[in-house]
């Protein structure tokens, strides 16, 4: 028996909206990776991308659990000396709300070319509304 091996040009890509209202931000980032990077499909494959595009709207109102709002710090470097900037989540999600969605799904996904891929296919918007219905997006609710 031979292992069939999906095409590239053979693969479906269907199109996801999630709504992260109310939601807890981890649940949400994992059943966007899931998505991202094909695993609810027969044909995934892990080399190659079998994944579907996400969309992910109302960002703004995703819910962290416990004391997270005051003690979880985004960090990033400018790659100079001293260039180290943290800043907490209360005022990232003030700033950027989708920046939050953004770096928790990204953490979920491989660190590879595959992974940075796979990354182009998401959409996150701070509001209800995203300028992606000619794609004709299936709705998902997240179970709780």
């Amino acid at each position: 028996m031979k292992t069939a091996v999906p095409s590239v040009a053979g693969i479906e890509r269907q199109w996801h909206v999630i709504d992260a209202e109310n939601e807890v931000l981890g649940r949400v980032a994992s059943k966007a990776a899931m998505l991202l990077m094909g695993k609810h499909k027969p044909i995934y494959t892990p080399f190659l991308d079998t994944g579907d595009h996400v969309i992910v709207v109302n960002a703004e109102k995703v819910r962290l659990t416990g004391r997270k709002e005051e003690q979880k710090i985004y960090r990033r470097h400018s790659g100079y000396p001293g260039g180290l900037s943290e800043t907490s989540a209360a005022k990232v999600r003030a700033a950027r709300p989708q920046r939050m969605v953004e770096e928790a799904i990204q953490g979920m996904l491989p660190k590879t070319k595959l992974g940075k891929q796979m990354y182009r296919k998401l959409q996150v918007y701070a509001g209800p509304k995203h300028p992606h219905q000619a794609q004709k997006p299936v709705e998902l609710t997240l179970a709780r």
